[in-house]
């Protein structure tokens, strides 16, 4: 199978990072979560007494912590400085100040640039996932995709993976999602939005496995035609079919 660069963009709750893993796991590629890094990076101003709604302070600080992404889809790392961020990074603190944080352009070129270069040393490819990768970080990935949820199928989905820990309800943690949703799309740079080639996969009435099954499908499309560009519209409705046979 040829090298390729897949981005798999989406709002929260999506499955973006489960569906992103196993795929990238079943086609022996890499793979990123660049949604860590920003939490990565959040993580550190927070813990170095740097205010996340001072964006010049934010911005001062940005060049300053060294970010460490491990790509091995079976086992992703993150780490801060040489420490082991992937516990701490999933607080809510961090979560109520990522968009924040992130939102500020230059932590933005910071991660960015990292992103960039990341994905151009994959060795084989790699699956790359956030909310900008198809339309900023990565525009000419061999492979952009999109998923979509109801925000109630997605509200459950976070329910669920928030029990044990700081579990909440499934109303507020709709509301969390929509704000969040609100703060990433409505961010002046680099905002969450559908890249114009992007396949979209609406993940609602789908399993894991389901979606799994049709991302797999599309990157195999992709790696067959690499050096033809990236996956056109026949790819796309094919990936419209099969979403509709698997769903039903």
């Amino acid at each position: 199978m040829s090298a390729v660069i897949v981005a798999i963009d989406g709002p929260s709750g999506t499955g973006k990072s489960s569906t992103s893993k196993a795929v990238a796991e079943a086609m022996g590629l890499s793979y990123l979560d660049t949604g860590a890094q920003y939490r990565a990076i959040t993580w550190w101003m927070l813990s170095n007494g740097v205010p996340a709604d001072d964006a010049e302070a934010v911005a001062a600080a940005a060049a300053k912590p060294v970010i460490d992404s491990g790509t091995d889809p079976a086992a992703p790392t993150i780490a801060v400085d040489g420490t082991d961020a992937s516990g701490p990074i999933r607080s809510k603190e961090v979560t109520a100040a990522v968009s924040s944080v992130s939102a500020v352009p230059e932590v933005r070129s910071r991660i960015t640039a990292l992103q960039r270069a990341i994905a151009a040393e994959a060795p084989g490819g790699i699956v790359v996932e956030g909310r900008d990768i198809g339309t900023t970080v990565l525009p000419d990935a061999d492979l952009k995709i999109f998923l979509t949820a109801s925000p109630e199928a997605r509200a459950s989905r976070r329910s669920g993976e928030l029990k044990g820990k700081d579990a909440t309800d499934l109303s507020a943690t709709r509301e969390a999602l929509i704000k969040r949703d609100a703060a990433d799309s409505g961010r002046k740079t680099s905002p969450l939005k559908k890249a114009d080639d992007a396949v979209e996969v609406d993940t609602t009435e789908l399993t894991l496995e389901q979606v799994v099954e049709c991302v797999v499908t599309l990157v195999e499309q992709a790696a067959a035609a690499k050096g033809g560009g990236t996956v056109g519209a026949e790819a796309a409705e094919a990936a419209d079919e099969k979403a509709g046979q698997i769903s039903k």
